[in-house]
């Protein structure tokens, strides 16, 4: 009896800049199960030239739509410009072509709505999104434990993020970076959706959000460079998200605080687990004044109140893409369940354009019944201001 023969999913990249080009990199060279380089779309004349050199016998087209019809990809990744992703995963996926679409899904709510409709309309096609962080063991193991209800529930949660230090260089690269009518926004739409998105991952979406940005700070550009940012998740629980472009030495600190425990997760890598013996509450009730001094001034054997937790992990930087890329090859192969599926983008859009509207209003945005045509409105302003992009609709 002969085996069953291999399936792999053909990929077609769109878009051969730095990332399109790793992932290229890593398909070719077999890294990734499941799947092969299928063809490769760009716009550049020069991205032709190099793809024939270092891929000569994979198809390159200088129009994605060409390539969607030629019968060359059963799949693509959308590694273009915010402001594409949702625009080419609706016409990916009418045409019948699975999408991997790159983070953030969009720049504002009522696009990713729109590609979430049309991708829910169109269930025999895979949708996804590169939420690679989501498969950082750091990560997968608090999803678990949270999700374990072991610390009880969310009161409080505070992430700094500073580690996206940029100097003026960056932005000088490329007209369209740090604008809003070539990328929308700036640190919150270019480096930090993954943490939006981890954040909500593991703690939950927000309600409302206030927020104090920076626009062009310390960096001499249009958008924001540095986020002060509150979120309201309901029932008293509540969270702030701090991030920025300007910071050298750069910090990166997750604290969560529950009834029953803390999390303090450093630079990504250490993970600290405190957990009490009680809710906090009825160690609030119980223990007497005297109890409190002893504790505090070392007189008890603190494991009688909490006990602590330390590990520290490795750094995993490059194979949580493969992962991502493997498992969306899996779906489409034999419907494994997708790390992300692409209808979880909108959640950091919406935080993101949210702690934008709250800043440039200066009043509190409702996240349930969010105010999307405001958004874009205001938007359109400051893209029309630039007078170097068209506004969106």
């Amino acid at each position: 009896m002969s085996e069953k023969p291999e399936k792999n999913v053909r990929l077609g990249i769109i878009g051969l800049g730095a990332q399109g080009g790793m992932y290229a990199g890593v398909i070719s060279e077999g890294k990734v199960a499941g799947m092969t380089l299928g063809a490769i779309a760009d716009v550049d004349p020069a991205k032709k030239e190099a793809a024939a050199e270092k891929y000569p016998e994979v198809p390159f087209y200088d129009d994605y739509l060409a390539m969607l019809d030629s019968g060359d990809v059963d799949a693509v990744v959308t590694t273009v410009p915010h402001f594409l992703h949702s625009e080419m995963t609706i016409t990916a996926l009418g045409k019948g072509i699975h999408t991997l679409t790159e983070k953030p899904a969009g720049v504002y709510t009522k696009q990713v709505e729109e590609m979430n409709d049309f991708a829910a309309a169109h269930p025999e096609t895979t949708f996804a999104i590169m939420f690679n962080q989501r498969t950082n063991p750091v990560y997968t193991d608090l999803k678990k434990l949270i999700d374990s209800g072991e610390l009880g529930k969310l009161r409080h949660t505070s992430w700094i993020i500073t580690t996206w230090w940029r100097p003026q260089g960056y932005y000088d690269q490329s007209a369209w970076r740090a604008t809003w009518g070539g990328e929308g926004g700036g640190v919150l739409v270019n480096q930090a959706p993954h943490q939006l998105d981890l954040w909500q991952w593991l703690a939950g979406t927000p309600k409302k959000v206030f927020a104090k940005l920076a626009f062009g700070f310390q960096r001499d550009i249009a958008t924001e460079d540095e986020v002060n940012a509150v979120v309201d998740f309901g029932e008293g629980v509540t969270g702030h998200f701090m991030t920025s472009t300007n910071d050298l030495i750069g910090t990166d600190r997750l604290e969560m605080l529950f009834d029953q425990g803390k999390i303090v997760v450093d630079g990504s890598k250490k993970v600290t687990i405190t957990r009490l013996t009680e809710p906090e509450r009825d160690l609030s009730d119980k223990m007497s004044m005297q109890d409190v001094a002893k504790l505090f001034r070392g007189e008890m054997d603190p494991s009688e109140v909490y006990t602590v937790q330390e590990k520290e992990y490795e750094s995993v930087w490059g194979k949580q893409h493969l992962d991502v890329l493997t498992n969306f090859a899996a779906n489409v192969n034999d419907g494994t369940p997708l790390i992300a599926d692409g209808a979880e983008g909108i959640n950091g859009v919406r935080l993101a354009s949210g702690m934008q509207l709250s800043a440039w209003t200066g009043r509190e945005i409702d996240l349930v019944d969010y105010p999307a045509e405001e958004y874009l409105a205001e938007l359109n302003q400051r893209i029309e201001a630039e007078g170097k992009f068209p506004v969106r609709d």
